[in-house]
């Protein structure tokens, strides 16, 4: 790494005034603990939505199907399914579809949401479509409500332009 660095090179731990300090170790610890809880929580969320997208699509969703499209072992979704058992995002039984409850509908439509503005946002953008969709399944993790909502209202305005 150059040893000569500009302020541009320090700005994501540079406090936003104009002081050249570095962020305020308590808040820079807090941007830290937000990214710990999105990984925490990322993975559930991937499979309440793919299982939601499943019975949308097919009217089912079967652990079978989870691991081709996940990439991942059936023993890998069946400790995922206990998992979110335990967590009350799912019911289920060996050898039948798995069901979301309340819960698991209202997280599937949640990350389901942010995940299509996300990919809204990246394709006005004019990111390449394989390049966005695979983003979009890491960013959409990662973004606070008030981001997402002004990717929405980016992606709704380039819509709306692409209109006229």
């Amino acid at each position: 790494m150059n040893a000569e660095r500009t302020a541009n090179d320090l700005d994501h731990v540079l406090r936003a005034d104009t002081s050249g300090e570095l962020l305020d170790p308590a808040d820079h610890a807090r941007q830290y603990s937000y990214v710990r809880k999105a990984h925490e929580t990322e993975l559930i969320e991937d499979y309440v939505e793919l299982i939601a997208d499943l019975i949308d699509a097919k009217g089912e969703a079967r652990a079978v199907e989870l691991a081709q499209r996940m990439g991942v072992t059936q023993a890998t979704v069946g400790k995922m399914i206990r998992r979110m058992t335990d967590a009350g995002l799912v019911t289920s039984e060996p050898y039948r579809s798995i069901f979301l409850t309340e819960d698991g509908k209202r997280m599937a439509c949640e990350s389901r949401d942010r995940h299509i503005v996300v990919l809204r946002f990246l394709r006005a953008l004019g990111v390449p479509e394989t390049t966005a969709r695979k983003d979009a399944e890491g960013v959409e993790h990662h973004v606070s409500a008030e981001t997402i909502e002004i990717m929405r209202r980016f992606a709704d305005d380039r819509d709306g332009a692409q209109d006229d």
